[in-house]
């Protein structure tokens, strides 16, 4: 029988090395646990980076990827399917959107949103042609792509992959007035995230939110939301920007919208701005696609009507109160919102990475985010139970 260390060093020989996991090697999982080729047993606190909300091989999701896969898996955009336009009115009728446009992945949907707000631009705004300007956050992270590095203010991203794509303009987090400063006649959108989450679990003020959507209203730019991250009820509402009843011009979805099985992602917008777009300018194979579709309708449905925001507030609230008890110098706080959790360590007391090894040991499986902090963000279908049994293993680790 392998073991883990087999599996690793195998990975090791025949993979580039462009991550660092956790040493460990799951081959089950199911609602909120899974297992390890041993055959040990973990409760999941990272949750595929919130890809699943809706816990590991959820039965309603993974019937529904098995009904489709049995009739219709893809057709491309080349013809019309019977399952895409059911997934995008369930999406718009959700979100308060007229339009969707599906892609597949995260950074795609990213793309999707940058070529709406640039053509957007041109065409209704009046920029002139390639002179527009996007502006975006220090300390983002919105995906791997050559275009998106070109925004991003982590060194590491962006090392050995120049040259980088030009149009943006970058500001502090968390500071309205700079947005306010950074606009000019050629700004087209302001991208942001409504909190970081590779950043580290960053919050913004109560308000911020608001406050950056009168600012682009009065100065005709699109506020573009990722809410990769933290939609579909991660933070304890549908959408992070619903705690401030904050609607964005474009919204960015993936992650939990395929449920942990399929990726799909997707933006929303009204008529307005999507109606810039005409055949043959943007595009996907798989974007769309029948078993996607079908995977993101039941995926949406287990949301709704399993209230996961509502769980992610009351079990969030619990947990982070219960952690903020935790007794040790080089806790420098706890921060987040809902089920989307970090406890940030001091950088005297060394990185958050020895505790996260230190937690798998304790059968918890949680990552490290942006050197400091530890990120527990476990599927919304997590019970109080749960969290208690891991918070035993949490105090003893963070205590010690």
């Amino acid at each position: 029988m392998r073991t883990s260390r087999d599996y690793i060093d195998e990975v090791n020989r025949v993979s580039a090395h462009n991550y660092e996991p956790i040493p460990v090697v799951i081959s089950k999982g199911e609602g909120v646990w899974v297992y390890d080729v041993e055959g040990k047993k973990y409760l999941d606190m990272l949750s595929a980076y919130s890809a699943l909300n809706q816990g590991h091989r959820h039965p309603r999701i993974v019937r529904a990827i098995k009904e489709q896969a049995d009739r219709l898996t893809l057709t491309s955009r080349a013809f019309h399917n019977d399952m895409m336009g059911p997934f995008l009115k369930k999406l718009t009728e959700l979100a308060g959107y007229d339009k969707a446009l599906p892609m597949n992945t995260g950074a795609e949907a990213v793309e999707t949103a940058l070529k709406a707000a640039r053509k957007w631009g041109y065409l209704k705004k009046g920029v002139e042609e390639n002179k527009a300007e996007i502006i975006a956050c220090e300390n983002n992270f919105h995906g791997r792509t050559i275009t998106i590095i070109s925004f991003s203010t982590e060194e590491q991203y962006r090392y050995g992959f120049g040259p980088f794509t030009p149009g943006f303009r970058i500001i502090p987090y968390n500071d309205p007035d700079a947005l306010e400063r950074a606009i000019t006649e050629n700004t087209v959108a302001f991208l942001v995230e409504p909190i970081q989450g590779e950043g580290g679990v960053v919050v913004p003020d109560d308000g911020y939110l608001k406050k950056i959507r009168e600012i682009t209203k009065k100065n005709n730019v699109l506020l573009i939301a990722d809410e990769i991250q933290t939609g579909l009820g991660r933070t304890g509402a549908f959408f992070a920007c619903d705690h401030e009843g904050v609607k964005p011009d474009i919204m960015i979805l993936g992650k939990a919208l395929g449920g942990g099985l399929y990726p799909v992602s997707a933006i929303l917008a009204d008529d307005e701005i999507m109606d810039v777009f005409t055949p043959g300018d943007h595009g996907s194979t798989f974007g769309g696609n029948p078993l996607g579709a079908a995977v993101a309708m039941a995926s949406l449905d287990v949301i709704v009507e399993e209230k996961l925001p509502e769980r992610a507030k009351e079990l969030g609230d619990y947990f982070m109160s219960e952690l903020r008890k935790i007794d040790n110098p080089c806790i420098k706080e706890v921060r987040g919102k809902g089920l989307l959790i970090g406890v940030v360590i001091k950088e005297e007391c060394g990185t958050a990475r020895p505790y996260c090894e230190k937690l798998m040991e304790e059968g918890i499986l949680a990552k490290d985010t942006h050197g400091q902090v530890i990120r527990f963000a476990p599927p919304l279908v997590i019970t109080k139970e749960e969290i208690d049994f891991a918070l035993e293993r949490i105090r003893k680790v963070l205590s010690s």
